[in-house]
């Protein structure tokens, strides 16, 4: 192990944003792991004797107003909110990166317009409309929702790869590269990606914290996952009505949803101090 990785880790060692959030993450993402082999009760069997039952032995958080366990249920919830917002972020950054380097590639002509012009369009519609365009044709799912929400992604992916490529194109490795023949679309791949890499790391980490409200937000309102499939934001949704006596159904989905979001924004924050040596801070 080199010098510089050995600094790295002890970097990373030291930064508590870094090591919050990803404690915060790993209990999220473990106990959606855990729930595909094993959840303290079935979230498909309704059990009308023990509803809206408040937090007990039996029941750690208590039971929704069908008698379903809601830790089950936010267990198997997380399946849904994390594989959501990775695929979308996944379409986002697939797509988005392309763009961007070949908008670099080729600044200040027709192709460099034309996709920079189109990343506009589309952040003139936000994710929850672009949602409901692709409901009003395809239905709710939580297909429909992961292409809103990846789509909205692209231009962000788009503009931040555009962004660092220009800043690298000047530099003395890249003309030597292209005095040595190498094409445009080589050169990006070959030279300008791997060092933007950090960049995309670290958005990465942010609009997945982004896809995981915005996925709520979507159940929420009816246009994401559909029962039976459990949905920390439908959860909330069937919570509203019953907030005045019951409101452990509100409380712990939504702790679940600010949790993982906190703990991905602490782990992006952590690793931006980390990639950056200018902002790196000595026990942050």
């Amino acid at each position: 192990m080199s010098a510089a990785e050995i600094s790295l880790r002890k970097a990373a060692l030291r930064s508590r944003s870094l090591m919050i959030g990803l404690v915060l993450t790993l209990v999220f993402a473990g106990g959606a792991l855990i729930s595909f082999l094993w959840t303290p009760y079935d979230i498909l069997t309704l059990d009308i004797a023990n509803k809206i039952k408040l937090p007990s032995g039996a029941h750690p958080l208590g039971t929704d107003h069908f008698g379903r366990d809601i830790l089950s249920m936010i267990m198997v919830g997380a399946r849904t909110s994390i594989a959501v917002a990775l695929v979308a972020v996944g379409i986002g950054m697939g797509l988005g990166v392309p763009l961007g380097l070949a908008a670099a590639a080729r600044k200040g002509t027709f192709l460099d317009e034309l996709i920079m012009r189109g990343n506009d369009l589309v952040f003139a519609f936000p994710s929850l409309l672009i949602a409901i365009m692709i409901t009003a044709v395809f239905g709710p799912s939580a297909l429909n929702a992961i292409i809103a929400i990846g789509v909205f992604n692209i231009p962000v992916f788009a503009r931040l790869t555009r962004s660092g490529a220009l800043s690298l194109w000047t530099r003395d490795y890249i003309l030597s590269a292209r005095v040595a023949g190498k094409g445009a679309a080589r050169i990006s791949f070959e030279h300008i990606l791997p060092n933007v890499t950090n960049l995309l790391i670290v958005q990465g980490t942010i609009q997945f914290s982004l896809g995981i409200l915005a996925e709520a937000g979507l159940s929420y309102v009816g246009l994401g996952a559909q029962p039976p499939i459990p949905s920390w934001g439908r959860m909330l949704a069937d919570s509203q009505t019953m907030i005045s006596f019951a409101p452990h159904m509100a409380i712990f989905p939504g702790m679940a949803i600010l949790l993982t979001v906190l703990g991905l924004n602490l782990m992006g924050d952590g690793l931006r101090d980390l990639f950056d040596p200018k902002l790196r801070k000595v026990g942050r």
